[in-house]
């Protein structure tokens, strides 16, 4: 089967569109013919994770498709049905924190960027109808991620004010979506006037320049809950606007991950500071009943065919995306 697959050298250069033995599903596995591919950061990362000496390695952790063999065991779905891929392997119930043993699909795995997965029975759901198939591609790992952040970490409720630094990302997209729809209010900072600019067409309260004085800039408002990713270059900057009590929650640090902090800020103001990433089985299936209620998509930035793969990364990587891209495999 064609794939991209990484070996032999570390990050981009390891890189390659080439062909990898399609795989046979086990028992309790089923295999997905993929539609359709999300490109997210984590894919950036694993191209220095997985090392020039480890085995061939396809990469991708999100993907969407249709079950075309099934394994032992597996009564419940058949060749033919059309799902989306819980990326997330061995976290079932929700939980303080991921258990012992918990992966992600496409790294120590074979991931998505090919024509054929072969992924355990329950990590496929059922597509939702209403998404397209490059919708249902990019949606999980963001949309999960997304959602943990949000509700289970953060606690948001209707009502509350919420920042999110970074708008333009799919996470921070997604998170901005399902905080409307949840009835709050949403607050996003960009260095990007064009990224700010269409956050407020969809949805975003109020959008600030990254460069500028928040506290200033908001006029000394406050926040309840700023979900963070950026790390570093915003941190200290979004522990200014959180209200006494408030919660910041971090699931990313694109900009590094060391920073000073100012403690007794923090616990003058007895702030919370929690970290969060991915999630389980069990929110999974919450993220998507939400999505379904709300008839949330996801943003599309742009589809590329799998072939195309050096250009979707170089655009991900200089962070010039608006949403998810996407990666068209198969009609």
């Amino acid at each position: 089967m064609k794939a991209v697959i990484h070996e032999g050298k570390a990050g981009l250069a390891g890189l390659s569109y080439g062909e990898i033995e399609k795989p046979e599903p086990g028992a309790g596995e089923v295999r997905v013919k993929l539609k359709t591919a999300g490109l997210n950061h984590r894919d950036l990362f694993v191209l220095n994770r997985h090392k020039p000496e480890d085995p061939a390695l396809v990469i991708g952790s999100d993907g969407a498709g249709i079950i075309d063999a099934v394994g032992d065991g597996v009564a419940d779905m058949k060749s033919g049905d059309e799902v989306i891929i819980n990326p997330g392997l061995g976290w079932k119930e929700k939980s303080e924190a991921p258990p012992a043993g918990f992966e992600i699909v496409g790294l120590p795995f074979h991931g998505t960027f090919a024509e054929y997965i072969i992924i355990p029975a329950e990590n496929a759901a059922p597509k939702p109808g209403y998404l397209t198939w490059e919708e249902a591609g990019v949606l999980s790992l963001a949309a999960l991620t997304a959602y943990r952040a949000l509700f289970t970490r953060g606690k948001l409720q209707a009502g509350m004010k919420v920042f999110i630094p970074g708008i333009g990302g799919g996470v921070a997209t997604f998170l901005m979506q399902f905080a409307n729809a949840a009835g709050a209010s949403v607050y996003v900072a960009s260095r990007s006037e064009e990224k700010c600019r269409r956050a407020l067409e969809i949805g975003a309260d109020k959008a600030l320049n990254s460069s500028e004085e928040w506290t200033e800039a908001l006029g000394g408002e406050k926040v309840d809950l700023v979900i963070e990713s950026v790390g570093p270059a915003t941190f200290n900057k979004s522990l200014e606007i959180l209200r006494g009590g408030g919660t910041i929650v971090t699931f990313g640090s694109s900009t590094g991950d060391v920073l000073e902090l100012n403690l007794r800020s923090l616990f003058y103001a007895q702030q919370n500071m929690l970290g969060s990433t991915m999630g389980s089985a069990e929110e999974y299936h919450e993220m998507l009943h939400f999505i379904e209620k709300h008839q949330i998509r996801p943003v599309l930035d742009q589809a590329f065919h799998l072939e195309q793969y050096e250009q979707a990364f170089e655009k991900i990587a200089n962070a010039e995306q608006w949403g998810k891209i996407a990666f068209k495999i198969s009609e």
